[in-house]
Protein backbone atom coordinates (compact mmCIF):
# COMPACT_ATOMS: atom_id res chain seq x y z
CA UNK A 1 0.00 0.00 0.00
CA UNK A 2 1.29 3.44 -0.86
CA UNK A 3 2.23 5.78 1.97
CA UNK A 4 1.41 9.47 2.03
CA UNK A 5 5.04 10.21 1.06
CA UNK A 6 4.79 7.86 -1.96
CA UNK A 7 1.60 9.55 -3.14
CA UNK A 8 3.19 12.98 -2.87
CA UNK A 9 6.22 11.92 -4.99
CA UNK A 10 4.22 10.21 -7.74
CA UNK A 11 2.79 12.46 -10.48
CA UNK A 12 -0.98 12.85 -10.27
CA UNK A 13 -1.47 11.11 -13.63
CA UNK A 14 0.23 7.89 -12.50
CA UNK A 15 -2.29 5.42 -11.05
CA UNK A 16 -1.90 3.73 -7.70
CA UNK A 17 -0.07 0.40 -7.99
CA UNK A 18 -2.30 -2.64 -7.77
CA UNK A 19 -4.43 -4.84 -9.93
CA UNK A 20 -5.38 -3.58 -13.39
CA UNK A 21 -8.49 -1.39 -13.43
CA UNK A 22 -11.64 -3.47 -13.23
CA UNK A 23 -10.02 -6.67 -11.98
CA UNK A 24 -10.31 -6.03 -8.26
CA UNK A 25 -12.94 -7.97 -6.32
CA UNK A 26 -15.10 -4.89 -5.65
CA UNK A 27 -15.36 -3.98 -9.34
CA UNK A 28 -16.09 -7.59 -10.26
CA UNK A 29 -18.83 -7.82 -7.61
CA UNK A 30 -20.47 -4.63 -8.93
CA UNK A 31 -20.50 -5.96 -12.49
CA UNK A 32 -21.85 -9.36 -11.40
CA UNK A 33 -24.65 -7.68 -9.42
CA UNK A 34 -25.54 -5.47 -12.39
CA UNK A 35 -25.63 -8.46 -14.75
CA UNK A 36 -27.71 -10.44 -12.25
CA UNK A 37 -30.11 -7.51 -11.95
CA UNK A 38 -30.51 -7.20 -15.73
CA UNK A 39 -31.10 -10.94 -16.13
CA UNK A 40 -33.58 -10.88 -13.24
CA UNK A 41 -35.43 -8.01 -14.93
CA UNK A 42 -35.84 -10.16 -18.06
CA UNK A 43 -36.86 -13.22 -16.03
CA UNK A 44 -39.48 -11.26 -14.09
CA UNK A 45 -40.82 -9.81 -17.35
CA UNK A 46 -41.12 -13.29 -18.86
CA UNK A 47 -42.83 -14.54 -15.70
CA UNK A 48 -45.31 -11.64 -15.69
CA UNK A 49 -46.08 -12.01 -19.41
CA UNK A 50 -46.80 -15.73 -18.95
CA UNK A 51 -48.67 -15.60 -15.62
CA UNK A 52 -45.83 -17.31 -13.76
CA UNK A 53 -43.79 -16.70 -10.62
CA UNK A 54 -40.07 -15.95 -10.88
CA UNK A 55 -39.48 -19.32 -9.16
CA UNK A 56 -41.41 -20.99 -11.99
CA UNK A 57 -38.95 -19.52 -14.49
CA UNK A 58 -36.06 -20.80 -12.35
CA UNK A 59 -37.70 -24.23 -12.48
CA UNK A 60 -38.00 -24.01 -16.27
CA UNK A 61 -34.30 -23.14 -16.53
CA UNK A 62 -33.40 -26.08 -14.28
CA UNK A 63 -35.47 -28.45 -16.42
CA UNK A 64 -33.92 -27.06 -19.60
CA UNK A 65 -30.33 -27.23 -18.28
CA UNK A 66 -30.54 -30.66 -16.62
CA UNK A 67 -28.09 -33.29 -17.89
CA UNK A 68 -30.72 -36.00 -17.43
CA UNK A 69 -34.50 -35.93 -17.18
CA UNK A 70 -35.54 -33.74 -14.24
CA UNK A 71 -37.66 -35.22 -11.48
CA UNK A 72 -39.75 -33.26 -8.98
CA UNK A 73 -37.38 -34.41 -6.21
CA UNK A 74 -34.28 -33.14 -7.99
CA UNK A 75 -36.11 -29.91 -8.81
CA UNK A 76 -36.96 -29.50 -5.10
CA UNK A 77 -33.28 -29.91 -4.21
CA UNK A 78 -32.16 -27.55 -6.94
CA UNK A 79 -34.59 -24.79 -5.99
CA UNK A 80 -34.40 -25.36 -2.22
CA UNK A 81 -38.18 -25.56 -1.90
CA UNK A 82 -40.50 -27.81 0.06
CA UNK A 83 -42.21 -30.73 -1.65
CA UNK A 84 -45.53 -28.88 -1.53
CA UNK A 85 -44.05 -25.75 -3.11
CA UNK A 86 -42.47 -27.78 -5.92
CA UNK A 87 -45.77 -29.58 -6.53
CA UNK A 88 -47.56 -26.22 -6.81
CA UNK A 89 -44.83 -24.92 -9.15
CA UNK A 90 -44.97 -28.01 -11.38
CA UNK A 91 -48.79 -27.84 -11.41
CA UNK A 92 -48.68 -24.17 -12.54
CA UNK A 93 -46.11 -24.92 -15.24
CA UNK A 94 -48.08 -27.89 -16.53
CA UNK A 95 -51.40 -25.99 -16.56
CA UNK A 96 -49.74 -23.12 -18.44
CA UNK A 97 -48.39 -25.58 -21.03
CA UNK A 98 -44.71 -25.01 -20.24
CA UNK A 99 -43.87 -28.55 -19.15
CA UNK A 100 -45.18 -32.05 -19.37
CA UNK A 101 -44.99 -34.79 -16.79
CA UNK A 102 -44.05 -38.22 -18.11
CA UNK A 103 -44.15 -41.35 -15.98
CA UNK A 104 -41.16 -43.66 -16.35
CA UNK A 105 -42.21 -46.85 -18.13
CA UNK A 106 -40.06 -49.14 -15.96
CA UNK A 107 -41.15 -47.59 -12.65
CA UNK A 108 -44.47 -45.72 -12.83
CA UNK A 109 -43.70 -43.98 -9.52
CA UNK A 110 -40.92 -41.98 -11.20
CA UNK A 111 -42.05 -38.80 -12.95
CA UNK A 112 -39.83 -36.92 -15.41
CA UNK A 113 -40.39 -33.28 -16.24
CA UNK A 114 -39.84 -32.05 -19.80
CA UNK A 115 -39.97 -28.58 -21.25
CA UNK A 116 -42.84 -28.50 -23.78
CA UNK A 117 -41.70 -27.80 -27.35
CA UNK A 118 -44.15 -24.91 -27.92
CA UNK A 119 -43.19 -23.30 -24.62
CA UNK A 120 -39.50 -23.69 -25.42
CA UNK A 121 -40.06 -21.82 -28.69
CA UNK A 122 -41.89 -19.02 -26.85
CA UNK A 123 -39.09 -18.72 -24.31
CA UNK A 124 -36.48 -18.72 -27.07
CA UNK A 125 -38.32 -15.85 -28.77
CA UNK A 126 -38.70 -13.87 -25.53
CA UNK A 127 -35.06 -14.32 -24.50
CA UNK A 128 -33.61 -13.76 -27.99
CA UNK A 129 -32.39 -10.24 -27.02
CA UNK A 130 -30.46 -11.79 -24.12
CA UNK A 131 -28.89 -14.32 -26.48
CA UNK A 132 -28.02 -11.54 -28.93
CA UNK A 133 -26.45 -9.47 -26.17
CA UNK A 134 -24.40 -12.49 -25.07
CA UNK A 135 -23.32 -13.07 -28.65
CA UNK A 136 -22.29 -9.43 -29.08
CA UNK A 137 -20.30 -9.50 -25.83
CA UNK A 138 -18.78 -12.87 -26.78
CA UNK A 139 -17.48 -11.42 -30.04
CA UNK A 140 -15.45 -8.81 -28.14
CA UNK A 141 -13.15 -11.41 -26.55
CA UNK A 142 -10.52 -13.85 -27.70
CA UNK A 143 -10.96 -17.59 -27.22
CA UNK A 144 -8.33 -17.49 -24.45
CA UNK A 145 -10.17 -14.68 -22.63
CA UNK A 146 -13.47 -16.53 -22.95
CA UNK A 147 -11.88 -19.70 -21.59
CA UNK A 148 -10.74 -17.73 -18.52
CA UNK A 149 -14.20 -16.17 -18.07
CA UNK A 150 -15.83 -19.59 -18.38
CA UNK A 151 -13.45 -21.06 -15.79
CA UNK A 152 -14.20 -18.14 -13.45
CA UNK A 153 -17.99 -18.46 -13.81
CA UNK A 154 -17.77 -22.24 -13.29
CA UNK A 155 -15.62 -21.71 -10.18
CA UNK A 156 -18.12 -19.13 -8.86
CA UNK A 157 -20.97 -21.60 -9.37
CA UNK A 158 -19.01 -24.26 -7.46
CA UNK A 159 -18.31 -21.85 -4.59
CA UNK A 160 -21.91 -20.63 -4.47
CA UNK A 161 -23.19 -24.22 -4.38
CA UNK A 162 -21.17 -24.70 -1.19
CA UNK A 163 -23.18 -21.91 0.45
CA UNK A 164 -26.47 -23.80 0.12
CA UNK A 165 -27.84 -25.07 3.40
CA UNK A 166 -27.33 -28.81 3.82
CA UNK A 167 -30.16 -30.80 2.34
CA UNK A 168 -31.10 -28.25 -0.35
Amino acid sequence: MATADDRERRPATQPEPGPPAGTDLQSLAVHLRRMNGEINRLVHGFAADHGLHATDVQALAAILDADEPMTPGRLREHLGLTSGAVTACVDRLERAGHIRRVRESADRRVVHLYYAADARAAARTYFRPLAQAAQAAHARFTDEELAAVTRFVAAMNEELALLRPHGS
